[in-house]
C-alpha cells in the first residue's frame, strides 16, 4: 500500500471507507495508470564487490535518490517523495514507503510498504504500487565497454526493472472528456516520470559506486526504452 504527501487540486469526497485502499474501491472515477522500465548499470568490479555495496543501502540510496526527499523507516525502509504527477490540471505529489529487501540469489527487490503515518484524506485520492528488482550478472565480451581499463577488470551488469502503478480518483469535471483521452494522457505522463526518475537513479548509482571505490566510471549507455 501507499499514501501521499500533497494534493494540488482536491476532488470531491471519495465516499468510500477510509480503511480501504483506493486500488480496492469500486469507484468509476478511479483511474489506474501503469508503466514499466528496464535498464542496466555496468560496474567495473566483481559481483561480490557490487553486492557488498548494494547491501549498504543506507548510504547510496539516500545519496542517489536526491533531489527526491528520502527519510528512513526502520533498518530497511524509506519514505520517498517521487515528484509531481498531473493530468488535466489535477496534480498530486506522491510520497510512498519503500523497503529494500536483502539479496536473494543475486537479486535485490524494492517493494511498497505502508507509511508510518497516513493522511486518510489523501488515502482516498490516490494509491501507489512500486515494484523494482536489480539482478547481478558477471559479464564480458560485447556486453562491457571497450576502454583500456576494461581489458584487465571483471565486470558486473546490474539489470534494473521497475513496475509502477498509480491509482487516482479524478475530479468529476474530467468525466466530460473522452475516456480514451483521459487514460492515454495519464499513461503517457506516467511513463515520462518513470523514465526520468529511473534513468537519473541508474546514472547516479553507477557513478556513486565507482567514485566510492576509486574506479573510473564506464561511459553512460543509451536507455533501454
Amino acid at each position: 500500500m501507499a499514501a501521499g504527501s500533497s494534493l494540488h487540486q482536491a476532488p470531491d469526497d471519495p465516499g468510500a471507507p477510509k480503511s480501504e485502499p483506493l486500488r480496492e474501491r469500486s469507484d468509476p472515477s478511479v483511474r489506474r495508470y501503469a508503466s514499466a522500465f528496464a535498464d542496466l548499470m555496468e560496474m567495473r568490479a566483481p559481483a561480490a564487490v557490487v553486492g557488498a555495496y548494494l547491501d549498504r543501502h543506507e548510504g547510496w540510496f539516500r545519496r542517489c535518490a536526491a533531489p527526491m526527499t528520502v527519510e528512513p523507516i526502520g533498518s530497511q525502509g524509506y519514505v520517498l517523495t517521487l515528484g509531481r504527477f498531473g493530468n488535466f490540471g489535477f496534480e498530486v505529489e506522491p510520497t510512498i514507503g519503500l523497503e529494500l529487501l536483502p539479496q536473494a540469489a543475486g537479486v535485490y527487490r524494492i517493494v511498497t510498504v505502508p507509511l508510518p503515518e497516513v493522511d486518510e484524506a489523501l488515502r482516498g485520492l490516490y494509491d501507489v504500487e512500486f515494484a523494482a528488482s536489480l539482478r547481478l550478472d558477471e559479464a564480458g565480451g560485447a556486453e562491457v565497454s571497450t576502454e583500456e581499463v576494461d581489458g584487465v577488470m571483471l565486470h558486473t551488469l546490474v539489470r534494473w526493472q521497475l513496475d509502477l502503478a498509480v491509482w487516482l480518483r479524478l475530479p468529476g469535471m474530467l468525466s466530460i472528456l473522452p475516456d480514451h483521452l483521459v487514460q492515454s494522457s495519464g499513461d503517457h505522463l506516467l511513463r515520462q516520470i518513470v523514465r526520468q526518475i529511473s534513468r537519473r537513479l541508474t546514472w547516479k548509482v553507477q557513478e556513486d559506486f565507482h567514485a566510492s571505490h576509486g574506479i573510473p566510471c564506464p561511459p553512460r549507455r543509451r536507455a533501454q526504452f
